[in-house]
């Protein structure tokens, strides 16, 4: 199987990229500002000079999601952003789903010597997307399907854990408290990743100060995971939007601090940020069609969504 890097496509896509881009080309900089477009042009609701600290109950950008419900307890829609240098456009696809009617469920291709990409997903499958980061040809961290644990968790500061209890309610656990989770027992499904982007609403310190282990200038694609306060869970993917649908895949766009900014502008109390760049990948099937946003690269697991019968 051929193994494309970020760095092969985006020195691939440069000469496009520099001409569609042009004057917002540029390094990130105090000033920098994300605006989703409206019926009446583009809002600014971000601002890197001063972005906040914590995002409460207010969600500005999940009332400008025109949500389309696919099964009860799934609703997707799409934002337009833009935002600085490669993130001038920017596609946001976003899912919501109700673990009250929907069951979340890993799928664990590296279990069996494969790998894995939403084409693979069973045609029950309602969502699907990558899930985790990957070392090779194995999930990083902890990975417990089925109730049975098949990856020990590991410890990094900014790695949390989404986990799946056996009444099928999904949260997104902090890095401190992985391990009493676990212990504690009685889930379903477990996962790590990282960073976490929100924890109680806070964006943690290393993703507002440089200098603590992540990059605050870096551009790729994103994929995050966040749940709300009522406990839904919403997914968020996003897609180069200048070049049109077929190098969405291109993987520019936001920075880590400003997904952390989208998913508490969507409501999200926690969240996490999943592998992105040439591996995120999202399929939303409803009962007419079947919307997917493929990546390049195939991983060890899998992510799905199937509608409680």
């Amino acid at each position: 199987m051929m193994r494309f890097t970020r760095m092969a496509l985006a020195a691939g896509s440069a000469a496009l990229l520099a001409g569609a881009v042009g004057p917002h080309a540029g390094a990130s900089r105090s000033g920098d500002a994300l605006a989703v477009r409206t019926w009446s042009g583009w809002e600014t609701w971000w601002r890197r000079d001063a972005a906040p600290v914590s995002w409460n109950a207010e969600a500005p950008l999940a009332g400008r999601v025109q949500w389309r419900q696919t099964e009860p307890g799934i609703e997707w829609g799409e934002l337009q952003l833009r935002g600085a240098s490669e993130a001038w456009r920017t596609r946001v696809v976003v899912v919501r789903l109700d673990p009250a009617r929907v069951d979340l469920t890993l799928d664990p291709a590296f279990t069996r010597n494969a790998d894995w990409s939403v084409a693979d997903a069973a045609s029950d499958a309602a969502v699907a997307l990558d899930a985790g980061q990957f070392r090779g040809s194995l999930p990083w961290g902890w990975v417990l399907t089925k109730g049975r644990e098949v990856l020990r968790p590991q410890y990094a500061p900014l790695a949390g854990a989404v986990v799946v209890d056996q009444a099928g309610r999904v949260r997104v656990v902090p890095p401190d408290s992985v391990e009493t989770v676990r212990a504690a027992g009685g889930l379903r499904e477990a996962f790590q990743s990282y960073p976490m982007l929100l924890d109680q609403g806070d964006i943690p310190e290393p993703l507002r100060v440089a200098g603590l282990g992540v990059s605050l200038e870096h551009r790729d694609a994103r994929l995050a995971l966040g749940t709300t306060a009522d406990g839904h869970v919403v997914i968020a993917l996003t897609r180069f939007d200048a070049l049109g649908l077929g190098l969405g895949r291109i993987p520019f766009g936001l920075t880590s601090p400003e997904m952390a900014a989208v998913m508490g502008a969507l409501g999200c109390r926690q969240a996490v940020l999943l592998d992105g760049g040439i591996s995120g990948q999202l399929l939303v099937r409803d009962r007419e069609d079947v919307r997917s946003w493929p990546g390049i690269r195939r991983v060890p697991l899998g992510l799905v969504a199937r509608p409680r019968q």
